[in-house]
């Protein structure tokens, strides 16, 4: 039994950004609980995620496999794999293994990232991911600023902070809680509407953030007020309790490109200096079944209903679960591992707020 009463639900979920595999490339990868190994085709660089154990004798595909065209040879006994997991040739035997496959993971590119769809009892994908106008228009809007950040909790946890408007005053020390505009849910999709005052150097901002998320892992969160940002927010399940947090931001120009540039560097600082104000909440709470809310929380009830429907293997709603370590002893100290996929330097806040309203 897990940290948290809940397995790894079915969705759409970022794995890389493209520029991480170049065609005839392999990449081992840990996701949903399961070794993976990404490969991209040699001759039209389709990529292909599928489990990475060969089912011969254990060789793992993603240590020391090479790709040949549109196949995948395992670096233990040189067995191959086509793009949909068959056995396609034992170089020392006649005859290929039908009974030997690999399982093959759908996979789209899409907005300038690698997504593949996960559902433990292998359903084909049962809503699409959208195409966004932001991520495909330069003219209006900047290059493409990304981070990861591995965290030590279960999806929902994480993704409950959606909700969850009064923490920002205790955990992030804002001057202002979010007020609740709507939540509303449609089929797989979520909306949450919030308003927040962002206190400035130059004075209050009134200002909106619109999330829409798409199944589990997959979420548009617009900006306005300060400065017109849109923010993917992909959440990737490493295990039942671990995930893996993916950005993407885009920041609509503003005039030169050193400008919007700094604005941009500025408000992914924020973005990931709140991240690591949550870390250490998550890694050591505890999940409470039927929590005691005020009559101002977020909706927290109408998300667990919605987010209940993406646990294909059943979940125990009704028991509370607590930090695994015993009373007297104490965890390692929490240190959010950030990667960096386009370079900026971070600020301190007051200077990030500084440099985005030096744009108005």
């Amino acid at each position: 039994m897990g940290r948290t009463p809940f397995p790894v639900p079915f969705g759409w979920y970022q794995i890389c950004w493209p520029d991480e595999l170049e065609p005839g490339g392999v990449l081992p990868l840990y996701y949903f609980g399961r070794d993976l190994v990404l490969w991209r085709d040699s001759e039209d660089g389709a990529y292909h995620l599928q489990d990475a154990i060969c089912p011969h004798l254990g060789g793992h595909l993603g240590h020391g496999g090479h790709v040949e065209n549109c196949e995948i040879m395992c670096p233990f006994h040189g067995w191959k794999f086509d793009s949909q997991g068959r056995n396609s040739e034992i170089p020392y035997s006649e005859r290929v293994n039908r009974a030997a496959r690999l399982r093959t993971f759908p996979i789209v590119e899409r907005n300038g990232m690698v997504l593949a769809w996960y559902h433990p009892f292998e359903e084909d994908p049962l809503w699409e991911i959208p195409d966004l106008e932001e991520f495909s228009d330069s003219e209006n809007w900047s290059d493409t600023f990304c981070r990861t950040i591995e965290i030590d909790a279960a999806w929902q946890e994480v993704a409950e902070n959606s909700v969850d408007i009064a923490h920002f005053r205790y955990v992030h020390n804002t001057d202002s809680v979010p007020e609740a505009r709507g939540y509303e849910t449609d089929g797989w999709i979520a909306h949450v509407r919030t308003s927040q005052k962002f206190v400035t150097p130059q004075g209050v901002v009134a200002g909106n953030i619109d999330i829409d998320n798409y199944g589990p892992g997959f979420s548009v969160i617009r900006f306005s007020g300060i400065v017109d940002t849109v923010l993917l927010g992909c959440n990737t399940p490493v295990s039942s309790d671990t995930c893996e947090q993916k950005f993407s931001f885009r920041v609509r120009r503003l005039g030169d490109d050193a400008t919007t540039s700094s604005v941009g560097e500025a408000f992914v600082a924020e973005i990931t200096q709140q991240i690591h104000e949550d870390l250490p909440i998550w890694k050591y709470k505890g999940h409470v079944a039927k929590p005691a809310l005020a009559d101002t929380d977020g909706p927290y009830i109408k998300f667990r209903k919605w987010a209940s429907q993406f646990y294909a293997e059943g979940v125990e709603f009704d028991r509370d679960v607590y930090p695994p370590n015993p009373p007297g002893t104490s965890r390692p100290a929490v240190e959010g591992t950030v990667k960096h996929s386009a370079s900026s330097r971070l600020k301190g806040e007051d200077q990030i707020r500084a440099d985005m309203m030096s744009t108005n």
